[in-house]
């Protein structure tokens, strides 16, 4: 069992779904946990049910002004901040029915949906990270873990504005990885590998038997490992929650569940002025 005594994490979309059960995880670790929502009833709720070690700290994660105040309350409570979860999103529901008969196509959606969510999903993993990394420098240790989606999941041209958004939040988190690396702050991504339990899911069709999504206490143990001071080496890393195996080692678990963020295996194939396009280096050497 990994312990978090002492440590204070802040948890965005912590109302319900996958945010509620990372937070109660975090809280079961020992951990201090501001739960941030923008809708106020569900954050009552959530805070309610979690009960003590949590704070409500209800907010637009894409609002600069509300995400300060976030922070500031965060460290007022419990004395600091060392653990950010990136989580709040928007989902594809709101482009298309589950059976997708009735998708738009990406020019057809909305600009106000486009810019929605961008806002939510991207903006606001920028924006909470800027206010938080301070913190986290300055202390010389700190986790930040973003949800993100598949890579399949970013590209049907089913899914709106969702896909562009998820894959701008991957992007993010390899630039935020890279920046940290060494500093005794580390940036992953968990997601939960498949259709979950979630109110992003409608339960109709194929998803109206719930029992067959993954449920979202599976994000609990992969993300309590990432925390932990024995993931210190863990940077810039992707994770399928569905996929981590309690019964076995988690060296082995990061291991089988674990990708880089933002796939770089389909990069470097950048022609540099150096390089000749056919293959032949030293383009710019006259002799060469």
């Amino acid at each position: 069992m990994v312990s978090l005594t002492g440590k204070t994490a802040i948890v965005t979309g912590a109302g319900r779904g996958l945010g509620k059960a990372m937070a109660q995880g975090l809280i079961n670790a020992g951990a201090n946990v501001a739960l941030v929502e923008l809708d106020q009833d569900v954050l009552d709720q959530a805070a309610a049910e979690i009960g003590h070690g949590c704070i409500a700290a209800p907010g637009d994660v894409s609002n600069p002004e509300d995400v300060k105040r976030i922070v500031e309350d965060t460290i007022a409570a419990f004395g600091g901040v060392h653990i950010l979860v990136n989580n709040a999103g928007l989902g594809p529901e709101r482009f298309r029915d589950t059976d997708r008969s009735n998708a738009k196509m990406i020019w057809e959606i909305d600009l106000a949906d486009w810019r929605l969510y961008l806002d939510v999903n991207t903006t606001g993993h920028f924006v909470m990270t800027q206010a938080v990394m301070p913190h986290l420098l300055a202390q010389d240790w700190g986790r930040i873990v973003n949800v993100t989606t598949s890579l399949n999941t970013m590209t049907n041209y089913t899914n709106g504005a969702y896909g562009p958004s998820k894959a701008g939040a991957e992007a993010l988190a390899t630039m935020i990885a890279g920046g940290v690396a060494g500093t005794g702050v580390t940036c992953n991504v968990l997601i939960p590998g498949g259709p979950a339990d979630t109110r992003m899911i409608s339960a109709t069709g194929v998803y109206e038997n719930r029992d067959k999504l993954i449920q979202p206490d599976v994000m609990v143990p992969p993300l309590l490992h990432l925390l932990s001071d024995d993931a210190s080496h863990i940077n810039d890393r992707r994770f399928r929650a569905a996929l981590w195996d309690t019964a076995i080692d988690a060296a082995k678990n990061v291991e089988t569940t674990g990708d880089p963020i933002a796939w770089p295996q389909l990069g470097g194939k950048t022609i540099r002025p150096t390089d000749d396009p056919r293959g032949n280096r030293n383009m710019g050497n006259e002799n060469g």
